[in-house]
């Protein structure tokens, strides 16, 4: 399997596997929203495309191209090669440098890196059929409201992951009540003592549970009360690839 990256200019923008920290993770007290599996996972689950600059874009709210103002930390030359304002009404535009291809039937689902934080601008999402495409797509972000953005130079202003993205029409969403499923009822209730009884305890200041902090059992991918444990394609870090020369 490979992600085929082809640079569209002399000095492409780096692409580096998706990286675990966040800032308003790292503020938290003992940093408790690593504690979160599915948000380490999210956030290591694809490739970060960073900004080779540093720039300000600053949206007044107006309609046209000339409305969304765009200034580099310092003086770049085809600035609008890396960032512009091409489609109006406040969306700023980044060309991530590269053209993808996928093997048949994979596309890239392009969006901001997940749980990356910036006020005032919102990160849209694409899914590219990057399996046939014969051109780069572009990064777009959208003003929330007339404002000041700032992107420091090796920021994630993207973030790609490849998807099935046909296989998703496979699916029949089918709405059953838990108790048609016995064991998973039984898992689940299991689930529900021991949280139940551990916040008990952590709320009297219990001191056995004060040490425990949180429970794990989904980061260890373990069942409460013995009734089973994950399947052996649980995992609790993400490993990807840094691109090589092909």
């Amino acid at each position: 399997m490979e992600l085929e990256c082809y640079p569209m200019s002399d000095q492409p923008c780096d692409l580096v596997p998706g990286r675990q920290p966040r800032d308003w993770m790292d503020a938290f007290p003992s940093r408790h929203p690593y504690r979160c599996l599915p948000l380490t996972m999210a956030n290591t689950t694809g490739w970060e495309i960073l900004c080779p600059i540093g720039f300000t874009a600053e949206w007044n709210g107006g309609p046209s191209q000339n409305d969304l103002e765009i200034t580099p930390d310092r003086p770049t030359p085809n600035l609008h090669h890396i960032v512009t304002s091409h489609f109006s009404r406040g969306v700023m535009t980044l060309h991530p440098q590269y053209m993808f291809r996928t093997p048949p039937g994979w596309g890239l689902l392009a969006t901001g890196a997940p749980n990356h934080i910036k006020d005032g601008i919102q990160p849209l999402t694409g899914l590219i059929e990057t399996d046939w495409l014969p051109f780069p797509f572009t990064m777009n972000w959208l003003f929330t409201r007339p404002g000041r953005v700032k992107f420091e130079r090796g920021e994630p202003f993207c973030f790609i992951t490849p998807l099935q993205h046909r296989k998703a029409e496979d699916f029949q969403p089918v709405i059953r009540t838990l108790e048609s499923n016995p064991v998973m009822k039984g898992q689940f209730d299991a689930w529900n003592r021991q949280r139940t009884d551990f916040n008990k305890r952590l709320a009297s200041g219990d001191p056995d549970a004060a040490k425990e902090a949180w429970q794990r059992f989904y980061f260890k991918g373990e069942m409460p009360e013995e009734l089973g444990a994950a399947p052996d394609t649980h995992a609790n870090k993400r490993r990807l690839k840094s691109p090589r020369l092909g």
